[in-house]
């Protein structure tokens, strides 16, 4: 294996009739990818890379697609290994070991958001594994995440086209509760009253109005995960390019028939459902008794047990992981809202917010009155500086009262971030970040 390679995602294929074009696009989009052509390259390359997801070309490979999955993953055991599956889902909804399985030839910018969905997920489970840990220690169960029996629920969203109603009827041959909007008020009515597993847009005459809803489910941070199929005319203003470009999941035509676009919208609802049980599986620990109970982040000493865990966890699983130090900066304008005691009722809301604005698989926690630090499993140091600035950034677009009369006041953070070499350097990792931060306040 090449020394120095940075590859993110595994492409198994036989050739690069596929694997080619798609490979292209998702290095153009940040993605970095190497091609095997076997199994036993793909495993070989899994074994000894940092590769986050893999994806099957189903089609090119050697025999049948059954196993292959189970086989890469136990190749990178314990890193839990999304695979996406490309080819035709099964018509019996069977997943054959696969996370996710969409129709081929994939774009590079609708494989490379289900990637960002799945490797998320992954490391949310990674994350979920250490939490129980954790808690457990403490004397806190936390439940495994619960798989929903009930049938997907499916939002159709569109004029009733007779494409659009054989549509709807497939979807529920096929399990799916479909609820029909023929306007996007009233489809963002229903999104607001009740969960939906998958979206479905008819284009009709009017594309862009699809993609504008498309767009406005990217914007809500509730319904930002959850997938949306455009159903195109033959001919659209609208290219399959721009629609994965503007948020859309899957593309399906009048040509493709209306039993398979049920199969690949019902595959999406799955893998979006398993995302959302993980998601509340690790919300359990706001709700544990252990948290602080100003902010509802980790308290310092849980932070620590914690943070010392997921250095272990990411050691074994072979990721990255870092950690950010953000402290409520001491600037002259906050002097007198400190001095009157509204910086320390604001800071409440301050930890509630970064609680809020982190990943769910992330450790917020309050280390002192004024100082917060963040635990990122599989984030790099770039990234989780990115991470930090956006955090402070959103925080400081935020006005606090600061008493009758007085000019409501923002508060800035000085910022740090460490990598976490090894378990042992845990509290080296967090002094460089306090370091940092406390350089960047001097400068």
């Amino acid at each position: 294996m090449t020394a120095g390679v940075q590859a993110r995602v595994l492409i198994l294929a036989r050739d690069d009739s596929t694997a080619g074009p798609l490979a292209e696009g998702l290095d153009r989009l940040g993605w970095r990818t190497v091609t095997a052509r076997t199994e036993a390259a793909a495993c070989a390359a899994l074994a000894d890379l940092q590769i986050q997801a893999a994806i099957v070309d189903i089609a090119g490979v050697e025999g049948a697609p059954e196993g292959i999955a189970e086989r890469l993953r136990a190749s990178c055991a314990p890193r839990r290994l999304p695979v996406l599956a490309m080819g035709s889902p099964d018509p019996l909804l069977r997943d054959r070991g696969y996370d996710l399985t969409l129709t081929g030839p994939l774009h590079p910018a609708q494989a490379a958001m289900r990637l960002e969905s799945l490797v998320r997920t992954s490391v949310a489970e990674e994350e979920f594994e250490v939490r129980i840990e954790t808690f457990s220690e403490r004397g806190h169960v936390l439940d495994a995440p619960s798989s929903d029996p009930t049938p997907f629920r499916v939002l159709a969203i569109g004029e009733p086209a007779p494409q659009f109603l054989a549509l709807s009827n497939a979807l529920a041959q096929n399990g799916a509760e479909v609820v029909g909007a023929f306007t996007a008020f009233t489809a963002f009515d229903y999104l607001h009253e009740k969960p939906f597993d998958a979206v479905v847009l008819w284009a009709g005459d009017n594309p862009h109005e699809a993609l504008s809803i498309a767009a406005g489910l990217r914007r809500n941070t509730r319904l930002y995960h959850t997938p949306a199929l455009l159903y195109m005319r033959a001919e659209s203003a609208v290219t399959a390019s721009e629609a994965f470009h503007r948020g859309i999941s899957d593309v399906a035509s009048p040509d493709t028939p209306e039993a398979e676009t049920a199969v690949r919208v019902v595959e999406l609802a799955r893998a979006f459902r398993r995302q959302k049980s993980v998601r509340t599986a690790l919300e359990q620990a706001r709700n544990s008794g252990l948290m602080d109970a100003a902010t509802g982040l980790f308290t310092r000493d849980l932070f620590a047990s914690h943070l010392m865990r997921l250095a272990r966890s990411a050691r074994e699983r072979n990721r990255p992981l870092s950690v950010c130090m953000l402290k409520v900066s001491e600037k002259a304008e906050l002097k007198a809202p400190r001095a009157g005691g509204w910086v320390a009722r604001a800071v409440p809301q301050i930890g509630s917010m970064i609680g809020r604005l982190v990943r769910v698989e992330d450790t917020a926690a309050r280390l002192a009155p004024e100082v917060f630090a963040l635990a990122l499993p599989a984030t790099p140091l770039h990234a989780a500086r990115a991470a930090g600035e956006r955090i402070a950034a959103v925080i400081g677009c935020t006005a606090f009262e600061a008493g009758q009369g007085a000019t409501p006041f923002v508060v800035e953070f000085d910022l740090g971030v460490a990598e976490v070499a090894s378990p042992e350097s845990v509290g080296y990792a967090l002094e460089q970040a306090a370091a940092m931060a406390h350089s960047l306040k001097a400068s």
